[in-house]
């Protein structure tokens, strides 16, 4: 099985300019983030390397946790731009057996599909997913990706929005989930922790946050 994961946490200096440009562009944040990373992964670099991230917000300021299959180079971050630090998830991860209990946070882009012969819109269109919906959403996905939820609280974000390859705005609705769970399939478990969950990786959703539960 493979665990090489890496985890980074970046606390931004809010009183830099560039971070407060980032801050407001989750396209650029997304950008800025790649350049940790070589220049040579091939055409779909942010899923060469496995990167996923999510920027939380509490009282004292902004947190961004990334996640990804290769170190990050965090020489290549401005000036002033905060501190940063990284650490290897294996030892996390190696612990993850069938039965364990852990806490979990996901902040993911809940969506649905409508079939061809909809009312509800576009046919084939992708709407997203709010309150009991966006529940029922993720308790699917936990039992695919194998998590037996054993609580679920749930607050809705604002929508993640930027432009992609700089021009193209897009926007992507949010929803953070918390909780604790069981593990029931670590194989299928650890793939999706590497994969992320659901749709706008690239904007800030999907990354799945463990921690072991104590009893």
């Amino acid at each position: 099985m493979n665990t090489d994961l890496w985890i980074t946490q970046i606390v931004p200096d809010l009183r830099d300019q560039t971070v407060m440009a980032d801050l407001r562009d989750v396209g650029r944040l997304h950008r800025r983030i790649m350049s940790l990373f070589p220049d040579d992964l091939g055409s779909a670099p942010r899923s060469q390397a496995a990167v996923l991230f999510r920027l939380e917000e509490a009282p004292s300021g902004f947190t961004l946790l990334m996640q990804s299959a290769l170190q990050p180079d965090l020489r290549q971050l401005p000036a002033f731009y905060g501190n940063a630090r990284c650490k290897a998830l294996a030892p996390l991860l190696n612990h993850l057996h069938s039965g364990a209990t852990v806490h979990y946070r996901i902040v993911a882009n809940a969506t649905r599909k409508l079939g061809k012969n909809t009312t509800a819109g576009r046919p084939k269109a992708v709407v997203p997913l709010h309150g009991a919906e966006a529940d029922q959403w993720w308790v699917r996905q936990a039992e695919t990706i194998g998590l037996l939820l054993h609580n679920l609280q749930s607050a809705p974000l604002s929508d993640a929005t930027g432009r992609r390859n700089g021009t193209h705005k897009m926007t992507h609705a949010r929803t953070r989930f918390d909780g604790t769970a069981t593990v029931t399939d670590p194989t299928a478990l650890i793939q999706h922790l590497r994969t992320g969950i659901g749709r706008g990786k690239s904007f800030g959703c999907g990354l799945l946050t463990l921690a072991p539960a104590t009893r």
